[in-house]
């Protein structure tokens, strides 16, 4: 089984991510941050390192989902192959951050790996608003993203909800993270687990 955690920077998605997978015994599956070359790069000059840095995540969460799939386990993801090339890379073609030639080169790539892999059992999304988002970046203080514009999240934002909207490859769960508070009120975070219950158990 495979369930993904998606929604912009800063939603709380590796957070849920480690409660879900403690909570329900599944095997988690992280973003590469730590060990990703050309993520402090491209915060820093965005235009030069655009398309390096989504082909990086691409390989890198196209190499996950086929891992998943073959494992045969309950496995649950930090952020999908879907929203690298519906929010992220077109963000940054219509920002001017990516040239036609790269972001034509890098859709036709994801069109190929989309058509062999299997989309997540349930999707999750953190529906965040951006004062919410900016509160949490600043509060885990990773350097990287001090330079992140509210602009650029803003942008992020309404792309992640123009794709959530036109979502159909499976069950989809919403949480919006501005009214629930899933890190310190154990009530929302059960009310999360129970939500997950019925979407993968069938009940309404």
């Amino acid at each position: 089984m495979h369930i993904a955690v998606a929604g912009n920077i800063g939603s709380g998605k590796t957070t849920l991510t480690r409660l879900l997978a403690k909570h329900f015994k599944w095997e988690p599956h992280f973003e590469d941050v730590v060990d990703n070359p050309y993520l402090d790069d491209f915060y820093h000059q965005m235009e030069r390192w655009s398309f390096n840095l989504q082909i990086y995540f691409l390989n890198s969460r196209f190499r996950q989902v086929m891992q998943i799939r073959e494992s045969g386990k309950k496995i649950i993801q930090d952020r999908t192959i879907y929203e690298d090339a519906h929010i992220f890379a077109p963000n940054l073609y219509a920002m001017g951050l990516m040239t036609n030639r790269d972001f034509q080169n890098y859709s036709s790539l994801f069109e190929l790996m989309e058509s062999l892999v299997q989309p997540p059992d349930l999707l999750i999304y953190l529906r965040s608003s951006i004062p919410n988002l900016v509160g949490q970046i600043h509060k885990r203080g990773r350097e990287y993203e001090s330079t992140i514009s509210i602009d650029y999240l803003s942008r992020l934002n309404e792309r992640y909800e123009a794709w959530i909207h036109t979502y159909d490859r499976g069950k989809l769960l919403i949480i919006d993270v501005d009214t629930i508070n899933f890190v310190d009120n154990p009530e929302d975070l059960g009310h999360i687990f129970n939500r997950i219950d019925a979407e993968l158990n069938g009940l309404f």
